[in-house]
């Protein structure tokens, strides 16, 4: 049994390895008969991928290596928390179609209201142009008061235009100004001079101005800039004076670098004066010529200017210092001054008067020379708080004081002229910022006249002064608003070359404005709300406690 399963066994193992040859020969078979064996299946079609020739080349842009150097740029930036009148419109992408109406928002107003004291108020103002390439304002107000005071009486209007053309380099400037000053002169003992008429007097005066400016928008390839401006003004007193001037001032600057400018002026101030109705009536010719060289150096962190001005005051040759310096000690925080400057004060009638109106018919004019060394510093204590205070000697030669006539009615001010007086002059201001919703500032100013030698005082000079502003959006729709002036006493002179101190005086108004709609606003202002009745110049008493109210309308 065992010989047979052996056997068997022996047969299986044969024909295994029969079938295993004959299946390894067929790939050798095969390779053989590659050549003479054809095959049982005919291919009537192929496909071959091929690559295609490439038109074009396209690179595709390797990416820029960064540049990881500092490059030392200096930056002005203002504060961003200051409020500016003149704001930049935003940007637009180029992509965008410019619109050819600038939107300028409610460009026109007109305000009225009425007060005690018989006090009718007006103002209006209106702006025309696309404010790109021109742009045209116009601007009157009138007010006027009866105080209780026998001729207590004024009646101030302005009209004003001003219009800007501007072309691809440079912007031209034209404007033209009537003004008129209705005051009386009832300064005066009503008990000793009782007949006086209104037309005796009255102090109406009129001032009629045309200017003219051109300045380059853009720097021609020598980096000059030139900025040339005319003004004619044709000032009168009714039946007393007539005064005319032309001022033409010319200023040239040429940058050297970002560092380096040259500045150069030309000045020139003419005025003809003539007096009516006196008995030696005068004509005068008081004429200021000037040149302004000075060489600039401007860095982020300091800057001077150094430069004279050589000046001739009516054909007498005088120079004057133009030299002043400015350091950062801290950027944007800590900043010194400093500087030795003068100018030259034409004492015309209508420089007079616009310091005080109740001035009397002049029969001579000389000019001021003043000159300062100063120095102060400027801080910004934080974002809001900016502080500045400033200490200087002043130097006067000719120097101005206005005194009653008391060679009559002591109703009008004369000149007395000084030769020579010195001025200890300290000033601070103090002002807090908040963008246009809040804003306050206050200034405080010490004057201290010495080296008088043919005044006994600085006649009519304050030696003290603080003035102060609040302006408070307090809601959306509601404007707080208060002004603060406060004066210390000087000194006057009676008749007999008396002297005597007047005494200061304190003056608070506050004011409101509510927003109705947005064309409509309503507003009251009340003024000298302590009601002190003090007098700025002697003689004359202002008014006390008064109230003005009207609306508004902006479209």
């Amino acid at each position: 049994m065992k010989k047979n399963i052996a056997h068997t066994m022996r047969t299986y193992r044969l024909f295994f390895s029969l079938i295993a040859i004959s299946l390894m020969s067929i790939p050798a078979m095969g390779q053989v008969s590659k050549d003479t064996i054809r095959p049982s299946v005919s291919i009537t079609s192929s496909y071959k991928p091929v690559l295609r020739n490439a038109v074009k080349i396209n690179f595709s842009g390797a990416q820029m290596n960064a540049d990881t150097s500092h490059p030392a740029l200096q930056y002005n930036i203002p504060h961003q928390s200051l409020f500016y009148a003149y704001q930049p419109i935003s940007l637009r992408p180029l992509a965008l179609q410019n619109d050819t109406n600038l939107y300028l928002g409610m460009r026109h107003f007109i305000k009225a209201g009425f007060g005690n004291f018989a006090t009718p108020y007006v103002s209006a103002g209106f702006s025309f142009g696309d404010g790109r390439k021109s742009l045209l304002n116009l601007y009157a107000d009138y007010i006027s008061s009866k105080g209780k005071i026998k001729y207590q009486d004024y009646a101030l209007m302005n009209i004003q235009a001003a219009g800007i053309f501007m072309t691809p380099k440079n912007e031209f400037s034209l404007g033209a100004a009537y003004h008129s000053y209705n005051y009386n002169l009832y300064g005066y003992d009503k008990s000793l001079y009782m007949n006086y008429s209104k037309q005796q007097v009255e102090q109406p005066m009129q001032d009629i101005v045309i200017n003219a400016a051109l300045r380059n928008t853009a720097q021609g390839e020598f980096g000059i800039s030139y900025n040339p401006r005319a003004v004619v003004s044709i000032f009168s007193n009714k039946d007393k004076v007539s005064e005319s001037t032309i001022a033409i001032n010319a200023p040239i600057r040429k940058q050297f670098g970002d560092l380096f400018a040259l500045n150069i002026g030309l000045n020139a101030d003419l005025t003809t004066y003539t007096s009516k109705n006196l008995v030696n009536n005068v004509k005068i010719s008081n004429n200021v010529l000037q040149v302004a060289p000075s060489l600039i150096f401007a860095s982020p962190r300091f800057s001077v200017n150094g430069g004279i001005l050589p000046t001739w005051d009516n054909g007498k040759f005088v120079w004057l210092p133009n030299v002043y310096v400015e350091a950062q000690i801290q950027e944007k925080v800590f900043l010194l001054q400093a500087g030795f400057v003068g100018r030259m004060v034409k004492n015309t009638y209508r420089q007079l008067a616009s310091i005080n109106p109740y001035l009397a018919t002049l029969t001579a004019q000389q000019n001021t020379k003043e000159t300062e060394l100063y120095g102060g510093i400027k801080a910004t204590l934080n974002k809001h708080f900016n502080f500045s205070a400033k200490v200087g000697i002043i130097g006067y030669n000719n120097l101005v004081l206005l005194i009653n006539d008391t060679a009559t009615d002591m109703k009008a001010f004369t000149v007395a002229n000084e030769p020579k007086a010195n001025n200890l002059r300290i000033h601070a201001d103090l002002s807090y910022i908040n963008q246009d919703k809040f804003t306050l500032t206050t200034g405080l100013t010490f004057n201290g006249y010495t080296g008088l030698q043919n005044n006994l005082k600085a006649w009519n000079t304050i030696p003290m002064e603080i003035t102060s502003s609040l302006r408070w959006w307090a809601f959306k729709q509601v404007l707080l608003k208060s002004d603060l002036y406060v004066f210390g006493g000087g000194n006057y002179l009676l008749k007999g070359n008396q002297s005597k101190a007047f005494n200061g005086g304190t003056d608070l108004s506050a004011g409101v404005e509510f927003k109705i709609n947005k064309m409509f606003s309503a507003w009251m202002d009340v003024n000298n709300i302590f009601n002190n009745k003090y007098e700025r110049w002697h003689n004359y008493e202002v008014y006390g406690l008064n109230l003005l109210g009207g609306v508004r309308l902006s479209f």
